[in-house]
């Protein structure tokens, strides 16, 4: 096998996800099943944090979560409260492609 061959299948960095989460909170479970079954499609690398600490607070003043779950993609803000599967995987599909053109 040529060395252009190993070249072109490098992996791709994962995407990075902060997800805001608090204690007993359902859309928080339901943000985390969905990222669980999205990473099994896309390379994610997910961080959570809790809301409360103070890390959660400075992030979610940030970027304008009023609520948790809060989900910041790549360190931008991309949605608080119930998670929406279909609209994460158009914006990681989008992202996804946006890095293989290098932009």
């Amino acid at each position: 096998m040529s060395g252009l061959a190993s070249e072109q299948s490098t992996p791709m960095r994962p995407i990075e996800i902060t997800l805001l989460v608090q204690h007993d909170c359902h859309y928080c479970d339901h943000a985390k099943q969905i990222l669980h079954a999205v990473s099994r499609d896309f390379s994610l690398r997910v961080n959570e944090i809790d809301l409360a600490s103070d890390e959660g607070k400075r992030l979610a003043e940030h970027a304008g979560v009023l609520f948790a779950p809060g989900v910041l993609v790549g360190g931008q803000p991309f949605s608080f409260g119930r998670l929406s599967e279909r609209k994460l995987r158009r914006a990681l599909k989008q992202r996804a492609c946006q890095l293989q053109d290098g932009r």
